[in-house]
């Protein structure tokens, strides 16, 4: 029986995790397609266009918001942010899900949109903000003044985890983990994600009324 994809939304503080756990979840279902955000800031070394980000100018990125080409989008840290539609929407009507890892703002344009219907919302608190910004700092992948800021990011990000469907305190990965796959593959089997449910209901009326 067919089903609509999911979008869904694993939004954290920087250092929660939700990185490693968007991984291990394509990891488990190669189906789940990563939606791909448009950014206009400049490529880390070893990024590709197209891979990790679809790279674009200011003036691009602010003409795909005026068509109406970007479901989401967001100014983080002097860069814009945004995730492209018309490859959501495609994947949504072919039964896959996509997998977005964005902030509470973008979570939230999301739910919003003409896409409301699809969202699974899941939000990562981290077991402490200690390990929080030791988390950070074990990466060495910022300056200190960049790992100072998401940590004064870091608690508006927290302040919002009440408008997300379900909330995950990430204090053992693997337990963390297995929660997220029971959510996903009980999302799938909602009623609302299954557009063939009422033919089949309808068809087993009729075989019902045939038999008697």
């Amino acid at each position: 029986m067919s089903r609509r994809g999911l979008l869904i939304i694993l939004s954290s503080p920087s250092g929660a995790g939700k990185s490693t756990l968007s991984n291990r979840l394509r990891d488990w279902d190669s189906s789940i397609r990563f939606s791909i955000s448009a950014t206009t800031r400049d490529p880390r070394p070893g990024e590709t266009d197209g891979r990790e980000y679809h790279f674009r100018s200011e003036a691009e990125f602010k003409r795909m918001v005026a068509d109406g080409e970007m479901l989401e989008h967001a100014h983080v840290f002097g860069n814009h942010y945004g995730s492209p539609l018309p490859p959501v929407r495609d994947a949504i009507e072919e039964g896959c899900d996509v997998l977005f890892d964005i902030d509470w703002q973008g979570a939230q344009q999301i739910r919003n949109s003409a896409l409301k219907d699809n969202v699974l919302s899941i939000f990562l608190l981290p077991p402490s903000i200690k390990e929080l910004h030791e988390r950070l700092q074990a990466r060495g992948q910022d300056s200190a003044e960049t790992i100072a800021k998401r940590m004064q990011k870091s608690w508006d990000e927290i302040s919002h985890w009440d408008a997300y469907d379900y909330v995950l305190i990430n204090d053992d990965l693997d337990a963390t983990d297995a929660r997220l796959k029971t959510i996903v593959s009980a999302e799938r089997l909602r009623r609302e994600q299954q557009p063939d449910l009422v033919d089949h209901v309808r068809a087993l009326h009729r075989e019902f009324e045939e038999m008697s």
